[in-house]
């Protein structure tokens, strides 16, 4: 028979969550990064880059861009399939894979290579 100072019960931290608990409870996070996640900071990082460049270019706020973009095809895809998001947040009336015009720049996002050019329209 086992009584309950016979068992010791320890927590253990599982792959992919983190947890957190106080006074009784216990609060899990799926740490695991999906390709939607994943995805979602590459855009991220490719909207911070071109707000960077506008701001080195010494444009206006509220001047709207072109924006050309080459490089990782990932990179590229990426960027092409999220023109919308990207547009609404840099206000680019366009974003083109190609040959690079205006002031440019290279990124490494992620491992990923993106040359990125930015011009006032």
């Amino acid at each position: 028979t086992l009584l309950t100072e016979d068992v010791l019960i320890e927590a253990k931290q599982k792959e992919g969550y983190f947890t957190v608990g106080d006074r009784g409870i216990t609060v899990a996070i799926d740490t695991n990064l999906t390709d939607e996640l994943l995805e979602e900071g590459f855009i991220r990082e490719i909207v911070s880059k071109i707000q960077t460049m506008r701001k080195e270019a010494g444009f206006n706020v509220t001047d709207h861009i072109s924006v050309t973009i080459s490089g990782d095809s990932y990179a590229e895809t990426i960027a092409i399939k999220n023109t919308v998001g990207i547009s609404a947040d840099t206000l680019a009336d366009s974003i083109k894979v190609g040959s690079i015009c205006g002031y440019s720049k290279e990124w490494d996002i992620n491992g990923k290579n993106l040359e990125i050019g930015v011009e006032k329209i």
